[in-house]
């Protein structure tokens, strides 16, 4: 190519650059002296663009030789050959073109959003600004809005005035698009078995609701863990990303009922064979109630030990008595009930049963010595092993005293001796006597008072049924009410008095005596006239029938 042919090519170049045209071109050189950059565009003379143009947030110079640019033929001075360039005007008219035809298209741009001003934000994309009202920020409402500051997103735009270059966007609008596009992905996902994922969107007394992507379904607190959850707010937040299972899905009122246990092995399924009956195993005790504590075998799988599986010889009112929350203990397992998800638990079963120790080492009979634990209206409680007390019942401290106040004879802490009468392990019941330590006197008694017998005695106490007559140290006979002379009453005695009787029966069983005045009166006036009608000269002076009704008294 010649000259003349060369001057026509440029003179042609130059005739066809317009202002207002886009011009691509290669950085040839930095003019920092001039504050330009100088960009080949193809024809003799380089391009200027203003050195401002291309220094970045932290005042640096980002261009470089050889970097490809895009830039507004914004002046061209023919004589001078000088060609004015904009890197930052052809962006916002390529920002321009582009904002427009997402206009149209509704399409999603991306953003920065600048600094807060009256009512929302100025934003800028790719060079223009637009506002974003506070209304359009998000689909919930957002407390602290400087936390969007400086931060890109995504945008739709809802408005827009080219001619006074006014643009309003909306990040609410791509969010309410997104959830729906996605409700309607999940939508052809949900059915019951299927595994999603989403986030933990609150939290309440009851479960966990989950937002799966514009559809949120509840997590029942039952459903979480296959073991106990008092609370699930300790094992989750919100915004916490969760795996769920769809255990029913209810189409036309889109209910969401999810699981997260089900995602992992029922530990229900094998028990039995992991904890067979009698096996001794070790758990975790997770709560008390008043019946008993619950121990944790594993994650899932909890037995109940109930209070009176937790001592052979205690008699435990309460779990906290022997455990508290968090302890790991020592258990037996005593049944289990697969289809009722209840496994029972003993603690006692660890030791030996003490009782069957004690009926081996005290037989009836055996004599024991041990000190008063107690002492109650019925009986007094003496200390025969650690844990285990045996009861004299009052009925057995005397042979002879019918009336025994425990606590007139004894206190907590004396030393007695007593014998073993009878052992109770079903029960736990140990029977002691101490009037066995001695013979019945009520079989001496019984030969000694026999019936017609009179006896001497002083009066103890007089009821409307009789007179309790004392007739030896702790031996009292009952002078009935029908056994009190004609002409007298009960009250012509008081205690105190000293009277005969005569004894009518002995019952040692019932260790009782029967007295009676009116016997013995009756046996001394028949003495008195027996010795009256047998006078020298009495029947002489008598009539044979006076004689005949005196021997007829006699005899009766």
């Amino acid at each position: 190519m010649d000259d003349k042919e060369l001057k026509e090519f440029y003179d042609q170049t130059v005739k066809d650059l317009q202002v207002g045209d886009i011009v691509k071109g290669e950085v040839v050189y930095i003019d920092k002296g001039r504050d330009f950059v100088l960009v080949d565009i193809g024809y003799k003379t380089e391009g200027m663009i203003p050195i401002k143009e291309f220094i970045d947030k932290t005042g640096k110079i980002d261009v470089k030789i050889g970097d490809k640019v895009e830039a507004l033929l914004i002046e061209k001075d023919e004589e001078k050959e000088v060609i004015l360039l904009s890197k930052e005007k052809a962006k916002q008219i390529q920002a321009w073109d582009m904002i427009e035809e997402a206009f149209k298209r509704k399409d999603i741009i991306e953003g920065y959003i600048k600094a807060r001003t009256k009512g929302g934000f100025f934003v800028d994309i790719d060079g223009v600004q637009a506002f974003l009202p506070g209304s359009q920020l998000d689909i919930k409402p957002i407390k602290n809005w400087n936390a969007f500051i400086g931060t890109k997103h995504e945008f739709m735009i809802i408005k827009l005035d080219s001619a006074k270059k006014n643009i309003v966007v909306s990040r609410k609008a791509v969010l309410e698009y997104k959830r729906e596009t996605r409700r309607k992905e999940l939508l052809e996902k949900l059915k019951e078995g299927a595994v999603l994922e989403g986030k933990v969107k609150n939290i309440t007394d009851y479960g966990l609701f989950i937002d799966l992507g514009g559809i949120d379904g509840l997590v029942h607190i039952t459903d979480i863990s296959w073991g106990r959850i008092a609370n699930a707010a300790g094992l989750y937040r919100p915004g916490d990303e969760v795996k769920v299972k769809v255990l029913k899905f209810d189409r036309e009122k889109e209910k969401v009922s999810l699981g997260i246990k089900q995602l992992t092995p029922d530990p229900w399924q094998d028990v039995e064979k992991k904890y067979p009956v009698g096996t001794r195993t070790k758990g975790k005790v997770v709560e008390l109630a008043n019946y008993g504590a619950f121990v944790e075998l594993e994650p899932g799988v909890e037995g109940l030990i109930h209070v009176s599986e937790m001592s052979w010889t205690k008699k435990i009112k309460h779990p906290s008595e022997m455990v508290k929350v968090g302890d790991i203990v020592d258990v037996v397992i005593l049944d289990i009930n697969k289809t009722r998800r209840r496994i029972a638990l003993g603690m006692r079963q660890i030791e030996p049963n003490p009782w069957d120790i004690v009926e081996e080492k005290y037989p009836v009979g055996t004599i024991i010595r041990g000190k008063i634990r107690g002492i109650t209206d019925f009986g007094i409680f003496v200390g025969v092993e650690e844990g285990i007390d045996g009861l004299v019942h009052v009925s057995d401290i005397s042979w002879s005293k019918k009336r025994v106040n425990p606590s007139e004879m004894f206190k907590v802490g004396d030393e007695i001796e007593a014998v073993v009468l009878n052992i109770d392990k079903e029960n736990k019941r140990f029977s002691l006597g101490i009037k066995q330590l001695v013979p019945n006197p009520w079989e001496i008694i019984a030969k000694k008072y026999e019936p017609g017998s009179i006896v001497k005695g002083t009066i103890t106490s007089v009821t409307d049924f009789g007179i309790f007559v004392e007739i030896e140290d702790g031996v009292e006979g009952l002078v009935h009410v029908s056994e009190i002379p004609k002409g007298k009453s009960l009250k012509n005695y008081n205690v105190g008095d000293e009277i005969e009787a005569k004894v009518i029966n002995v019952i040692p069983k019932e260790k009782k005596i029967g007295l009676s005045i009116k016997r013995l009166e009756e046996k001394k006036d028949k003495e008195v006239y027996k010795e009256y009608v047998n006078k020298e000269g009495f029947g002489a002076n008598l009539g044979e029938i006076l004689k005949e009704e005196i021997k007829n008294l006699i005899k009766e």
